[in-house]
């Protein structure tokens, strides 16, 4: 499998039949847990296994993390192995938010050192606009070893390590939320509303047309918030639980760009009211 990022609807489908194409959907509802579970139940794609999102590509957080804390890559190895993924597999992850949830399997495989990882164009809508068949039930991978071959701990950035640093002396610090979210309007999942001062807004859908496909290489880099390009400039992407920073992440390798996942992201953040947050804390949600 080419080390490009994304794969379209057609180039999979050709690659079904092959033994080492491991298809993973990674559908997940914040809001409602079970629900994805339930949506790959229903329908997924032929031979897709299914990875959730808190059991599989999270660890259970304490007190002082965020959301979706990184699992080791220990406890990460034997969950690619339950998965069916082994060291010669080819990995496919799709989800049906236009890889916001996909992007992050993507990201932990390349972390542990798997670059034969790409994500489905469009996901589930893109599969199903091309007239591809999707089955149901539950299919139990049969599973394999995997190893992780060089994990990227520099590629983290911790809390500690955040606010240690001024905004001029960090680089670019890039929040996928939405708007409403980063600015304080509203946050629906976390406890304070805000963003990290000295952050900016790229809400990981701008990189989406309205079909959930990726923008062109142009259009992404287009999208970028000045600065980001320079070629001193270090990018830490975050967002509520370093989830859909990884998607931000997967925009940067379309283009050629590297960046640095702040992998607690504000749900972390938050946990220690004396970190500065923008706009300051007047009153509880």
């Amino acid at each position: 499998m080419p080390t490009n990022p994304l794969i379209g609807a057609s180039e999979l489908a050709t690659k079904l039949a092959n033994a080492e194409t491991v298809v993973v959907d990674c559908r997940f509802n914040l809001m409602v847990p079970e629900a994805g579970r339930q949506a790959y139940i229903d329908a997924h794609l032929p031979t897709a296994v299914y990875a959730d999102l808190d059991r599989d590509l999270a660890r259970t957080p304490s007190p002082d993390e965020g959301r979706h804390p990184l699992p080791s890559p220990e406890a990460f190895a034997l969950t690619l192995g339950a998965l069916g993924i082994g060291n010669a597999s080819d990995v496919v992850v799709y989800d049906d938010q236009g890889g916001a949830i996909a992007a992050r399997l993507w990201w932990l495989l390349r972390w542990v050192g798997h670059t034969r990882v790409a994500v489905l164009d469009g996901g589930l809508p893109a599969w199903n606009d091309a007239g591809y068949e999707t089955t149901a039930g539950w299919v139990q991978p049969q599973k394999r070893v995997f190893e992780p071959t060089r994990v990227h701990s520099d590629w983290v950035v911790t809390t500690d390590e955040l606010a240690r640093t001024d905004a001029k002396s960090r680089g670019s610090l890039l929040d996928a939320r939405a708007p409403a979210r980063f600015e304080g309007r509203e946050e629906p999942i976390d406890p304070v509303a805000g963003h990290v001062p000295g952050a900016v807004n790229l809400p990981f859908n701008v990189n989406l047309d309205n079909k959930g496909l990726f923008l062109s290489p142009n259009q992404v880099r287009a999208n970028l918030p000045p600065g980001v390009e320079a070629a001193d400039s270090q990018v830490i992407a975050m967002c509520g639980s370093g989830v859909t920073a990884c998607h931000l992440l997967l925009a940067l390798e379309l283009i050629g760009l590297t960046g640095k996942l702040y992998a607690g992201s504000w749900s972390e953040w938050i946990r220690d009211s004396a970190r500065p947050i923008e706009p300051p804390r007047t009153e509880p949600l």
